[in-house]
């Protein structure tokens, strides 16, 4: 007897309430497996290679300050 055919049975037996616990608890084992099978497939996310100027270009000049040029200025 196949293992599927057991279960049916011994499902059968049981009153009313615990045969809808066993269906509750199928749907969250299909719950847990579906999520599982979202969290294990890579999500595919489209990359452009930007430069950090390229993505910053609109902040580049925006802060009011005295000094000529931070980047050779340590203080």
């Amino acid at each position: 007897m196949l293992t599927l055919e057991i279960a049916i049975q011994k499902i059968q037996q049981l009153p009313p309430e615990q045969q809808n616990k066993v269906i509750e608890f199928i749907e969250f084992l299909e719950f847990q497996s579906s999520r599982t099978q979202q969290l294990q497939t890579p999500a595919v996310l489209e990359t452009a290679e930007t430069s950090f100027a390229d993505a910053t270009k609109e902040f580049i000049g925006c802060l009011e300050s005295d000094l000529e040029d931070l980047s050779h200025n340590p203080k």
